[in-house]
């Protein structure tokens, strides 16, 4: 059985390790080449791989069950002094046949789902319970968390696709603290890097995306973009257990 500890992984891991899965190590190689190669548009993953401050979990096509506590030994790192901007990248078993977005998108918020389900502790007092509105935060452990989908269907927005498994990228709000859409540092780090992500995808940035708090913005839309430039329709799979 997988511990607390051993659901969290780090960069170490991958190179001293001997009992992860043959897929899983495959699919590390292929994130990491892809997120260290020098014009990859996001400096905050490149970076964070480099320096081996990006966290790792995996989970199977049959089990999920050691997600929930790699989610919570990675968002206590936080709580730590002077906490790094980690990032937690987590890797899900590949289809035995690639499958199309919309599989990955239907698999991506069962797992977010699954999570909310599993969760112990109530979202705070007058957060947003509703996708709909524009300051809904998904949330695990109490903590608001921006979480996007990589997957190998996109074929247009080659920034979404890290390898043959889809990969959920959790980035706790807290490390976006002075880089917020409507911070001066964020406002520049975020045109930067979408610049080059438009570069890299050759496509103009999506219409979903957008900053926190924007009251025109729906956050949910931005987890899981289309592999286009056509908005997202319809509701948010989500459902919060209340």
């Amino acid at each position: 059985m997988i511990t607390k500890k051993q659901a969290l992984l780090t960069k170490d891991d991958f190179h001293n390790r001997i009992d992860l899965p043959s897929w899983l190590y495959k699919e590390y190689e292929t994130f990491h080449n892809t997120v260290t190669n020098k014009t990859f548009p996001c400096y905050f993953g490149m970076g964070g791989e480099l320096k081996g401050e990006l966290r790792y979990a995996y989970i199977t096509q049959e089990d999920w069950s050691n997600l929930p506590a790699a989610l919570e030994v990675f968002l206590n790192l936080f709580k730590l002094p002077n906490y790094k901007r980690h990032g937690l990248f987590v890797f899900v078993e590949p289809f035995k046949q690639e499958g199309a977005l919309e599989d990955y998108r239907k698999q991506f918020w069962e797992i977010l789902q699954y999570l909310h389900e599993v969760d112990e502790v109530e979202w705070p007092k007058g957060s947003q319970h509703d996708p709909e509105h524009y300051l809904w935060d998904y949330r695990f452990n109490g903590e608001p968390i921006f979480v996007f989908g990589n997957a190998p269907a996109y074929k247009q927005r080659k920034t979404r696709n890290l390898g043959n498994a889809m990969v959920l990228g959790f980035q706790p709000r807290k490390i976006f603290e002075g880089l917020r859409g409507t911070d001066k540092g964020g406002i520049m780090s975020r045109e930067r890097v979408r610049k080059r992500v438009e570069a890299w995808d050759q496509l103009p940035k999506h219409p979903d995306i957008g900053h926190f708090g924007d009251p025109t913005h729906n956050e949910w839309k931005q987890f899981f973009i289309g592999d286009d430039i056509e908005p997202i329709q319809g509701k948010c799979p989500f459902h919060h257990k209340s």
